[in-house]
């Protein structure tokens, strides 16, 4: 076991990555830049004078409420994400099985769903008013603004950091902590030195996404009142088309500039590679034992009981209330092919996302390679932009080229959006991925005779497969809650939980709204289970 110093896989690195690798992870790199490059072009040819929109205080002022919130919510996702992944993995808290389950759950909650949720909740008659008031509280804090919109995101983002990381911890192998327990050092000397350098890309991996995330977030912040540079494009797009293309370059712009550092660090990041041979070491909490679930279950509380009672106790409503009630009809026949289309396109994109950037994440995980960091912030530029800008720019496409006309509303091409927007997502759960794979045991079956083909689907897939299923699992989910493309691009009839939940939404039927939010919910607690959680607990 190489314990310190460079591993395997860093001094591989240096080697000529293969030219065909090199050519398949440059075209995806490619087909993945061309919404960004559309709005380049798009820019020039309208004439934005985007120097000057650069230094304008009405850019400046929203660019940096998104970056105050966009830093705040990553922190707090890091430290929660990080923490909770532990607890439930590593330790012998109580019901840790359980609290597994449920931690990526808030995941599936559509940020304008939960920031709906919280509204409602703390609104004059709401559900926590008529709790509280017994008790002689008559007044609630106020969550618009900041707060809410850092409450509402960390709240529902959090999973971005835990489940590649509980993948990480889940396949860290117990010999190294047992070690420096030996030699005497404390439980949180020993993760801060021996778990945190293993986990570490993990947790930046988890970051990254939160942050762009956060910054073309638009559902929780409008409704919220946090005026961001997202919004601000929202607004501009049909009014003033140069100014919201400006703004949609610069907010791509931000998020490769963070990507590039990311990168930049995490070429200098030791990198620790053992081989796990055994169930992980499980570390006994003792005295914290229950303030650390409580910890776990007021967060998850927050997280799931909390918007799932607000929607259960308008759905309740809506199934026990006359249907000609304003508001209060629903329709639960009519969730059945919104349901069935939401899982068909989750999983479809997870599928095809894993496979399209698996090269790209091999091309930078293995190899110093300037064509990989190039893929790689191309394949997160697709993310960096609001997915509303991603499907605008296929539509045009599709409109303009007689080649792509055929292909407009069709799946083929709604799957196509998805994976460009979402595809990110993957990215880096499977850059990690990757690089936990210790080169050596490849090249030990290259000695026996095994073929490359061979090679990957008996010795290296299986070691990568929890990291490629969160990877999957987050693809999934975010497309099962996507809105932007879905309104779109998606073929006519085409109808997904997303758009029910919006669509009742802007009818006012709260009911069938907080009908198809709880469907939503089971479905991807189902599908998350499935595909992500069981492997964790398996591996």
């Amino acid at each position: 076991m190489n314990a310190g110093g460079p591993s395997p896989g860093a001094a591989a690195s240096r080697h000529r990555p293969p030219t065909g690798l090199v050519i398949v992870a440059l075209v995806v790199g490619v087909v993945f830049l061309g919404p960004f490059a559309y709005v380049a072009w798009r820019n020039i040819d309208l004439g934005t004078d985007v120097g000057s929109l650069i230094w304008s205080r009405s850019t400046w002022e929203p660019l940096s409420r998104s970056l105050r919130l966009a830093v705040t919510v990553s922190a707090s996702t890091a430290l929660v994400g990080t923490g909770l992944a532990w607890l439930t993995i590593r330790t012998d808290l109580p019901g840790r099985r359980i609290w597994r389950v449920l931690s990526p759950l808030p995941l599936v909650f559509p940020s304008f769903v939960g920031a709906t949720a919280l509204i409602a909740a703390l609104a004059p008659g709401g559900l926590i008013e008529e709790i509280v008031a017994p008790i002689g509280i008559d007044s609630l804090p106020d969550m618009r603004g900041f707060r809410g919109a850092w409450f509402v995101l960390t709240l529902f983002t959090f999973p971005y950091v835990y489940l590649p990381v509980a993948a990480r911890m889940g396949s860290l192998s117990p010999s190294l902590e047992e070690s420096a327990r030996l030699l005497g050092r404390s439980p949180w000397t020993v993760f801060r030195t021996v778990v945190m350098p293993q986990i570490s890309g993990s947790i930046w991996a988890g970051t990254l996404l939160v942050f762009l995330y956060t910054i073309s977030d638009f559902g929780a912040v409008t409704l919220l009142g946090y005026d961001t540079l997202t919004e601000q494009i929202y607004a501009d797009k049909l009014f003033d088309q140069p100014r919201a293309m400006g703004l949609a370059l610069i907010l791509g712009g931000v998020a490769l500039l963070v990507v590039v550092a990311e990168r930049a660090a995490d070429r200098r990041r030791q990198r620790i590679e053992v081989v796990r041979i055994r169930d992980p070491l499980t570390v006994p909490l003792g005295r914290w034992k229950w303030p650390a679930l409580v910890f776990v279950g007021g967060f998850l509380g927050n997280a799931l009981i909390g918007p799932v009672a607000v929607l259960g106790f308008w759905a309740w409503r809506g199934l026990t209330a006359d249907v000609d009630s304003v508001g209060l009809g629903t329709d639960f026949g009519g969730l059945l092919w919104p349901t069935i289309n939401s899982a068909q396109a989750g999983l479809l994109t997870a599928a095809v996302a894993i496979a399209v950037v698996l090269p790209v994440a091999w091309l930078t995980a293995r190899y110093r390679s300037r064509v990989g960091g190039a893929a790689n912030s191309m394949v997160v530029a697709g993310f960096a932009l609001p997915g509303v800008v991603t499907a605008l720019s296929l539509v045009f496409w599709a409109i303009d080229a007689p080649v792509l006309q055929r292909w407009y509303q069709t799946l083929p091409l709604l799957i196509l959006a998805y994976v460009l927007h979402l595809g990110a997502q993957a990215t880096r759960a499977a850059q990690v991925a990757v690089a936990a794979v210790p080169e050596r045991l490849g090249d030990a079956a290259a000695t026996l005779g095994a073929r490359r083909v061979r090679r990957l689907f008996s010795v290296e897939l299986p070691l990568m497969a929890p990291g490629l299923f969160a990877g999957a699992g987050l693809v999934m989910l975010s497309t099962m809650k996507e809105l932007p493309a879905t309104l779109l691009l998606a073929p006519i009839g085409f109808d997904t939980l997303a758009t029910e939940i919006w669509g009742a939404d802007d009818r006012g039927a709260l009911a069938q709204s907080a009908l198809a939010s709880l469907v939503l919910v089971a479905l991807s607690a189902v599908l998350t289970w499935l595909l992500v959680i069981r492997r964790l607990d398996h591996y």
